[in-house]
């Protein structure tokens, strides 16, 4: 079992796009059926692992392009520093003044170490200002326990037990 991380930043109006964040049904249209049905169950098809969108349900980040994996984990800890830092670096920019708070941004790392040893996944989702929005998760992989037949979007490659193998987008110089 290992751990993936997903970071999606911009515009409230793009991220509010949800049929772009949702995965085609799983079984196409029945042979028969009205040809712009078909046709429009392709587009979805092709559409939603394509699209840089956070999905809405958290496993289906294991089925977006591998560049979307902003690290890899093989030990929960890694994870959530990795998260805890993205919070850090977010903090200012929160449009809550609360959610900016030390002590509430401990209990979210927390909570979140808490869920990622007991197997499972972990979105958070925050308001920026301007209205922006970041998506941050963590997805358990190999297998996913919600999502067990999705595949993993690439290998974890670490050197050593717990380091972590950091995956950047190209051109992110980072």
């Amino acid at each position: 079992m290992h751990h993936h991380g997903y970071l999606w930043s911009g515009p409230k109006e793009r991220f509010d796009q949800d049929a772009l964040r949702r995965p085609p049904h799983p079984e196409p249209p029945p042979p028969g059926s009205r040809p712009e049905l078909v046709q429009r169950y392709r587009e979805v098809a092709a559409a939603f692992p394509a699209s840089e969108l956070p999905p809405l349900e958290t496993a289906y980040w294991l089925v977006k392009p591998r560049t979307a994996v902003r690290g890899t984990w093989q030990e929960p800890e890694g994870a959530v520093d990795w998260l805890g830092g993205q919070l850090g670096a977010y903090a200012a920019r929160f449009a809550a003044g609360a959610a900016r708070e030390p002590g509430r941004l401990a209990a979210l790392v927390s909570a979140a170490a808490e869920r990622l040893r007991a197997g499972g996944d972990v979105a958070l989702g925050f308001y920026l200002e301007r209205p922006s929005y970041l998506s941050l998760a963590v997805v358990t992989c190999s297998p996913n326990r919600l999502r067990p037949r999705l595949p993993c979007p690439l290998t974890p490659r670490t050197t050593e037990p717990g380091r972590h193998a950091e995956h950047r987008p190209p051109g992110t110089g980072r």
